[in-house]
This record gives structure tokens, sequence and C-alpha cells, in this order.
């Protein structure tokens, strides 16, 4: 009896622990890697990074120059299924066990425009808010011809990867909303 005891309380520390890494993994933080070569020189393909889901959780706008994980499916609404189903998929250590690769609708990419920012687009510079963007992180110029003006909407934001004439971002999708920020990458381990 005293074997059996054990057993149940090993597998209900077991359980719990697995509820809460889960839970971290959802709304805090998470593992998993870059697949492509849209942020050379920053982040390389297969990278493993950590990204802070924090401000997903809490609705919070990213910074100029933060690097976050979005969602491309701008078209659609975001549901709790998709949180669920990303932490699943993303999470390095579920692709290790079970062999998943993560959704390939989600991005990394660099905040270039925030709410409400007017961001001109002229050859090979982008101005925002009528200042010219200093960006030490682009691979090499690109040339933004046919981009014109782009005035950034209440509750989005715009993006581009750092490698920009190798990149699927804003350029190509639109403003992103907030609701598809997944995270903000932290660190590359």
């Amino acid at each position: 009896m005293r074997l059996v005891r054990e057993i149940i309380s090993w597998l209900l520390h077991l359980a719990i622990a697995f509820v809460l890494a889960f839970l971290i993994s959802m709304f805090v933080f998470q593992p998993t890697y870059v697949e492509g070569r849209s942020m050379e020189s920053t982040l390389h393909d297969q990278d493993k990074v950590f990204i802070s889901k924090l401000i997903h959780t809490l609705n919070g706008v990213p910074g100029y120059g933060d690097i976050v994980v979005i969602d491309s499916r701008v078209e659609r609404k975001r549901t709790l299924s998709d949180d669920l189903l990303e932490t699943i998929r993303g999470n390095l250590i579920t692709q290790f066990i079970f062999g998943l690769k993560p959704d390939q609708n989600y991005w990394i990419k660099r905040v270039i425009g925030k709410p409400g920012d007017v961001l001109v687009f002229e050859e090979d510079r982008i101005m925002r808010n009528g200042e010219l963007l200093i960006e030490p992180y682009v691979k090499e110029p690109a040339q933004y011809y046919s981009l014109g003006t782009v005035v950034v909407p209440e509750g989005h934001i715009f993006v581009m990867g750092d490698n920009r004439n190798h990149s699927r971002d804003s350029r190509e999708i639109g403003c992103i909303p907030l609701t598809h920020v997944i995270g903000k990458y932290k660190f590359t381990f």
C-alpha cells in the first residue's frame, strides 16, 4: 500500500510540473528556433532562441527595433486555441519528443513602425515620422520603390526582416495586429 501511495504521489507531482511548464510556455516564455534567413545577420537559420510571451499575455506594444514573433495570418482573428496549438507546435521540447515542426505562419521580424507612425519608403531608405531610420542591423541595402507611404493603423505594428531582400514581412502582408504579436525575442542559446 505504501508503494502505491508513493507512486501516486510521484505521478501527481509530475502532472503538476507538466501543467506548470505548459502554462509558463504558453504565457511567459518559450524556447523555439529560427527557420529561414530573413533575419540575417542578427539571427540565423536554426538558431535556438527564447521568446518572452508577456507582451502577448499582457497586450503590450513592442518598441522600435524589438525583434518579435508574429502570426502572419493577419486576415483572421486569433483565438485561445491558436495560443494552445502554437505552444505545443512551437516548443523545442515537444518538437524533440514528438517530431513536430513549428507552424510556418509564425515569423520572426523587427518592429519598424508602431501605431500612428507614418513610414515613407524612398529608394534604399526609410523615414519614420519625418526622421531617417538608422538601421545598422540591416544585412544589405534594399530597394523600396513601390512602397511609398504607409500609415500604421491603431492596434497594429509594421515589421520587416533584417535581410530585407530575402524577407516576407509587412511589405507583403500589411501591418500586423497587436493580437498577432506572439512574443518578443530575448536571447539565443
